[in-house]
């Protein structure tokens, strides 16, 4: 197994290729994230399937606001110092996960190492406000480190999500140059705690892949995670937002990612999703339910 080298971030390979979807409810989506001041990681990060998504009636919201203390090289969303945590963002997102009718919401933040808790107060009364709002609705939460404060951690635990999401994104090798402020370990110790604390929600971590790791390590990663317990794994192909963003150091073949799945399947977990566009979020719902291969 190995990846298709020599591609590089000049040539978008031909499985990179697809048509945006603008179609269906792309626009009504979009205004109503508009009109109630809200904020998804599908624009933030300008995620390649936002077109998709949108034109499907679904999101991912983006809470505690759309700019980050930290400055990850791969990621699209701003870096500077945040604005104060809107006290009415929870119940614009219950409003919206409402209007919207999902059966199934994905609720990401920002790093927020401004706030003495790294807002995870914040993001449990979003959480309890969907809750309250929308009782059918699943609930998956995708997390920051919180600084590694477990307190943090707990907090959000306690506000019961359906899943918990913390990805690691890349190997341990490449942390310093992909995930500066960030650490391998303390990203394991998150999912970690979720099941000391909570050990029947099923946990959920994803990497990037193309930053230039090798399939061996992704593999070790996987271990890693099934070490603490992780339940679902997500795996995609990098891609550069703009020119001050990490290149893409190869594009992973359809073919590895592929045998990336089997042997996550063999490691034991009970849901994956490995393919260059796949994305933490994507297919969510999809997700929770996938039987064990």
């Amino acid at each position: 197994m190995s990846y298709e080298h020599g591609q590089g971030a000049k040539r978008m390979p031909g499985w990179m290729r697809r048509p945006i979807a603008h179609q269906g409810d792309y626009r009504a989506v979009k205004g109503l994230m508009d009109q109630l001041g809200l904020h998804t990681v599908c624009q933030s990060a300008k995620c390649p399937n936002q077109g998709e998504c949108f034109a499907s009636g679904t999101a991912t919201f983006l809470v505690a606001g759309d700019v980050c203390t930290r400055g990850c090289r791969f990621c699209a969303v701003t870096t500077a110092t945040p604005q104060p945590l809107d006290a009415q963002e929870p119940a614009h997102v219950a409003e919206a996960v409402v209007a919207l009718g999902l059966a199934h919401v994905v609720i990401t933040m920002v790093t927020r190492d401004d706030v003495e808790d790294g807002a995870a107060g914040h993001l449990a009364a979003v959480l309890r406000a969907v809750r309250r709002a929308a009782p059918k609705t699943r609930i998956e939460v995708l997390t920051s480190d919180f600084g590694g404060k477990m307190s943090s951690v707990d907090a959000v635990i306690e506000a019961g999500p359906d899943v918990f999401n913390h990805n690691l994104e890349t190997v341990p090798r490449l942390y310093g140059a992909v995930r500066p402020g960030a650490e391998y370990t303390r990203s394991l110790a998150v999912l970690s705690r979720v099941k000391q604390r909570a050990p029947e929600m099923p946990t959920k971590s994803g990497l990037m892949l193309g930053l230039g790791e090798t399939p061996g390590e992704v593999v070790e990663v996987m271990r890693d995670l099934r070490g603490v317990g992780c339940d679902m794994l997500t795996l995609g192909q990098y891609l550069r937002p703009s020119a001050r963003h990490l290149p893409v150091a190869e594009f992973v073949t359809p073919e590895v990612f592929e045998s990336l799945a089997c042997e996550a399947t063999s490691l034991g977990f009970s849901a994956v999703a490995s393919a260059p566009f796949v994305r933490s979020s994507y297919h969510a719902a999809e997700m929770v339910t996938q039987p064990r291969g």
